[in-house]
């Protein structure tokens, strides 16, 4: 299942538990097999009393985990077009299950976000109660490009960020350093690449049985310390009162032709994120906005929920399988869109989205139970 669990043992006795994802090759992208087994191991350690602490991280040098498993959802959905595939049913109710049981979770749960952290990953990372970044952290949500909208919580953290940034990065797809990270919320630690065996280490030698915030933090800070060097430049809070302006707008239309206009500008990153957006779907960016608009204020249980109830219907209409086709599968990188215009996609179309795919209770009504 492409998933590596160890325990160490602490000096005063207790234990570490290591959830690894081992997927390299497809950069760690979660499978279902994947969440089920991650999830029903994180529980077991949740009601083991020797296991203190979980680190989660992703093996290989390139990403902790690029995303979910797309393709076979994708083709799932192909093969039964204006249904919801039995797969998609299951995967996002595991996914959106284990992200809450994360965000939830008793103990304290550290999480490794080196290398591309995209969607999924996000969503795991943004469960965690530390959530380290290094020098080689591109986190983002890029659902843009596949006709999806960013989900695993981002109603809840892309809502959250300060000003327009929410909007914009769920827009562009925009990749987020680690001093980004940092500076909107999004990670508490920066440490570098080499230094998570001196974390590992650190926490084996912790006293677990009195202080432990107070030793945890201690250790978290000097490692920090050790990493402000490697801190890359800020990207988006310096431009964060620009792109506020360009999204001081009535309605999604307005913030499309808003940012499309940016793909001439003579700054890279605002260039390349005009450009992500006029190639990605025009759906999405109505999905994220309305989403947005209502994830302000609701619970993270609601977030969810609403999420599950989202990816349902996008499985059901034509975009996030065109969209998977085009940059994931025969990647010739031109979709073709059901609704290529933004502007004539109709509000009922969207609304549709938010009402339930399924006949009975809603299968993530238990998560508040937590």
């Amino acid at each position: 299942m492409n998933l590596h669990f160890e325990e160490l043992t602490c000096s005063d006795g207790a234990r570490l538990g290591i959830a690894s994802l081992d997927a390299e090759k497809s950069l760690n992208a979660l499978s279902l097999p994947m969440i089920l087994g991650l999830s029903e191991r994180l529980e077991a350690w949740a009601k083991d009393p020797h296991i203190v602490c979980v680190l989660l991280r992703g093996n290989g040098a390139k990403a902790f985990c690029a995303g979910g498993e797309v393709r076979s959802l994708a083709q799932a959905c192909r093969e039964h077009p204006g249904t919801v595939p039995g797969l998609a049913a299951q995967f996002f109710a595991a996914e959106y299950r284990l992200d809450y049981r994360l965000h939830t979770y008793p103990k304290p749960l550290i999480c490794w976000g080196h290398g591309y952290v995209l969607g999924g990953g996000m969503g795991l990372l943004q469960s965690a109660a530390v959530r380290i970044v290094t020098p080689s952290s591109r986190l983002g949500m890029p659902e843009i490009s596949i006709g999806l909208y960013p989900d695993v919580g981002a109603g809840w953290f892309l809502s959250r960020l300060p000003g327009k940034l929410g909007v914009f990065l769920g827009l562009t797809g925009a990749p987020i350093n680690a001093r980004d990270a940092l500076d909107l919320g999004l990670a508490d630690r920066f440490l570098r690449d080499d230094q998570q065996e001196a974390l590992i280490e650190g926490l084996l030698r912790l006293n677990w049985q009195e202080q432990t915030a107070k030793q945890l933090n201690s250790l978290l800070k000097a490692l920090s310390q050790e990493a402000l060097g490697q801190q890359p430049a800020a990207q988006w809070l310096p431009r964060r009162a620009q792109i506020d302006e360009w999204l001081d707008v009535g309605d999604v239309r307005c913030a499309w032709r808003a940012l499309s206009q940016l793909r001439e500008h003579t700054d890279p990153l605002l260039s390349r994120a005009g450009k992500t957006l006029s190639d990605g779907c025009p759906l999405t960016a109505h999905l994220l906005w309305e989403h947005l608009r209502r994830a302000r204020h609701l619970s993270l249980a609601q977030v969810f929920q609403v999420e599950y109830t989202l990816s349902l219907n996008c499985c059901r209409h034509p975009e996030f399988a065109e969209g998977v086709r085009a940059r994931l599968i025969d990647k010739d990188q031109a979709p073709h869109w059901h609704w290529p215009d933004i502007d004539t996609i109709p509000d009922a179309v969207v609304q549709a989205h938010f009402n339930k795919a399924w006949e009975g209770r809603h299968p993530l009504a238990d998560l508040s139970d937590y």
